[in-house]
Formats: structure tokens, sequence, C-alpha cells
């Protein structure tokens, strides 16, 4: 029987990067007494996005990861996956609140945007291939 062991470990990496997301937030709501919305605060409004993005994107791909991982895909595949899901979120979350507050080019969250993407469309193909090898 197939388990979901790696999935745990990213699944846990991931709720930690989130509760650091979410913290920025309300730490920056409290610095700006701004309780709904942004405010017309684009520091919160990079820290709202780079929570919403993550919180968008990290759902499926954790999910397909875990079956994936059900389905046998090899411990390799799921590192690689889930080293690159979270990588590429913590520079899409590193590029959006602090390179884009210093008005930078946003390579760093372009990165990260790519890096999540490459991974969520490996997992979807990756998915689709074992369902017609399986079948």
């Amino acid at each position: 029987m197939h388990t979901i062991h790696l999935t745990l470990l990213f699944a846990g990496l991931c709720a930690l990067l989130q509760c650091m997301l979410t913290a920025l937030v309300i730490v920056r709501r409290v610095q700006t007494g701004i309780s709904l919305m942004d405010g017309g605060d684009k520091a919160l409004l990079h820290r709202i996005r780079a929570h919403g993005n993550f919180s968008e994107n990290v759902p499926i791909s954790l999910f397909l990861m875990a079956l994936l991982e059900l389905s046998g895909l090899g411990a390799a595949w799921i590192l690689t996956l889930g080293s690159g899901l979270l990588t590429g979120r913590v520079l899409h979350a590193y590029g959006l609140i602090v390179n884009d507050a210093q008005a930078k080019p946003f390579s760093i969250r372009l990165s990260g945007i790519v890096l999540t993407l490459m991974v969520l469309s490996t997992e979807a193909a990756l998915c689709i291939w074992l369902f017609f090898i399986k079948n």
C-alpha cells in the first residue's frame, strides 16, 4: 500500500509558510490600523496578494502531489515536485513583499510564478499519464 509520507512533509512546510504570510498581513494591519481590505496601503496589498496567491495555488498542488504519491509515483518525483512548489512559493512571496516594495524588477516574483506553474502543470500531466497507463 502506498502512503503520502513525503506529501505530509511538504504540506507541513507549506502550512508553516502560510502561517508566516498570514502573520505578515496581520502585522501590517496592526501597523496601519487597517482592519478590512488594503486601505490603499501598497505594502499591505502586496502582503495580502502574496498570502492570497499562495492560498490559490498550494492546495491543488498538494492535492495532486498526494494523489501522485498514493498512485506510486517515485520518491524522487515527489521530492522534486515538493521542493519546486515550496521554492516557487517562497520566491513569489519574497519578490512580491520585499522586491516589489523596493521598486525593483519583478524577476524574483516571476521566477516563483513560473516555477509554481511548472510544478502544477507537471503534476497535472503526471496524473493524466498515470490514469492512462493504469487503465
